[in-house]
């Protein structure tokens, strides 16, 4: 039996070939082949062609639709994305949309003190250059360095010696004189019986008793003259003439010292209490006058020069009767009692003068930014009009309302319309708006929010920005 040749194309012998396309041409391919409609034969190479251009439009649709499907999931992708992002306000596709975890506070109903700052200088009521009023060796200091001394203390003394001295010669000078008195008025007494028995003349009489007014004259003179010396002793004995403290000793014992010497012996300097001299600006001087010609005192709290820090709290006393040309502002002076010797003479200090509260205001922190958190999680942005600043608690002019929470941490990561998981704050700052009204430590203002908050010193701020998505 002869072999049968294995060679086939596109699975179909090739002996078999010609008995295939022979046939008519209303018979079909067997396995599927479709062969011409023809009854003349069908070349052997024409199959081929017509099968690969087949398989080529196969591949090309195919392609075809996978890259319209591929485009059609990719957009409906982006399109998810999206929405996602502005309902999440900017999360990574593919993850759940959650709340933005934000830390809130009330806005709330309250007073709100309104302070003007000034660089003030701390001066002394009073301070006494200690000098000798006579001229002599001073003997020895009675004080200490940094001492405080009470009014009358015995500081120095200056040898008395000399004055003592000539205290004994004025005594004695005295005493002469009232002799000669004594003397003047019996030789007065006998010349007044002889003129009654008219023996002597009456010009003689005068004389005599002009002689008594001459010595009575002296006497007198030598009186002063004797009280002038005790009063010079007393000055030897120097004592302080004000109470408070004394600065360092400007001459040592054993130096001579005069009366016309400009530098002293010491500088006494009261401390209690002590006077603050600051400046406003004309413009802000209206308001302090009404509040102090109204009888009412007005708060003027000392802070440190970084404004941190209340020092004293003391009150105006003194308004000057001018305004400096040269730089527009006018001096104040305020008192403090100073008992705890806090504040020194010459230290500068910031000055916060109240001159005027905000009745019923609503009160939110400086740092809050204008976001809203709604009773349904959700932040509103609100475009809100700021007014003065105490401290970390800022008055909200309009926006806000008595009640609602506004985002004071974790704003950047938020945006108009996003959800979140709101945290009231446990504790807020100094001066926030739990305690409405309460002259707070003022600290630095916080991060502006997006309307413009004021800075320290209770400026209000009259045009308010529109806020910016994120600030």
């Amino acid at each position: 039996m002869r072999d049968i040749p294995r060679a086939v194309d596109n699975g179909i012998p090739i002996e078999f070939r010609g008995m295939l396309a022979t046939r008519s041409r209303n018979n079909r391919l067997i396995e599927g082949v479709r062969v011409r409609g023809e009854s003349e034969d069908i070349p052997e190479g024409a199959v081929r062609p017509s099968r690969g251009r087949t398989r080529i439009l196969i591949v090309v649709v195919g392609l075809g639709c996978l890259l319209v499907a591929g485009a059609w999931i990719a957009s409906g992708r982006q399109a998810r994305t999206q929405q996602q992002a502005k309902a999440t306000g900017g999360a990574p596709a593919g993850q759940t949309a959650r709340p933005v975890p934000v830390v809130v506070t009330p806005v709330r109903t309250g007073d709100l003190n309104v302070y003007l700052t000034a660089l003030g200088t701390v001066t002394p009521i009073n301070t006494v250059t200690v000098k000798s009023r006579v001229d002599g060796e001073l003997m020895k200091t009675y004080f200490t360095e940094g001492q405080v001394v009470r009014a009358g203390d015995l500081l120095a003394e200056i040898d008395p010696r000399p004055f003592q001295a000539q205290l004994t010669q004025a005594e004695g000078q005295l005493a002469r004189e009232q002799a000669n008195l004594a003397n003047a008025k019996l030789d007065l007494e006998r010349y007044q019986r002889l003129a009654q028995q008219e023996m002597i003349a009456r010009q003689q009489l005068d004389t005599q008793q002009m002689t008594v007014n001459q010595a009575e004259a002296s006497i007198k003179m030598n009186a002063g003259q004797i009280e002038a010396i005790k009063l010079q002793l007393t000055y030897c004995r120097i004592t302080a003439p004000i109470t408070g403290r004394v600065g360092l000793r400007l001459i040592d014992p054993g130096n001579v010292v005069k009366a016309n010497d400009t530098a002293g012996l010491v500088v006494i300097t009261q401390l209690e209490p002590i006077a603050l001299v600051f400046s406003v600006p004309e413009d802000s001087l209206q308001p302090i006058l009404r509040r102090f010609r109204s009888g009412a005192k007005v708060p003027v709290d000392a802070f440190d020069r970084e404004g941190r820090t209340r020092i004293a709290a003391g009150t105006l006393v003194a308004i000057d009767n001018q305004i400096d040309p040269t730089t527009g502002t006018v001096r104040l002076k305020a008192s403090y009692p100073n008992t705890d010797d806090v504040l020194y003479p010459n230290q500068f200090v910031n000055a916060r003068v109240l001159i005027d509260v905000l009745h019923e205001a609503a009160l939110v922190p400086a740092e809050a930014y204008v976001y809203v958190v709604k009773p349904d999680k959700v932040v509103q942005m609100r475009r809100v009009q700021l007014g003065p600043t105490e401290g970390a608690t800022v008055a909200v002019r309009s926006g806000v309302n008595d009640g609602e929470s506004v985002v004071v941490d974790g704003a950047e990561k938020v945006q108009d319309g996003a959800r979140t998981e709101p945290t009231a704050r446990k504790a807020g700052p100094a001066g926030a708006p739990g305690a409405p009204g309460a002259g707070g430590t003022p600290g630095p203002a916080g991060p502006p929010g997006p309307s413009g908050a004021p800075g320290l010193g209770g400026t209000p701020n009259p045009a308010a920005r529109p806020p910016r998505p994120g600030a």
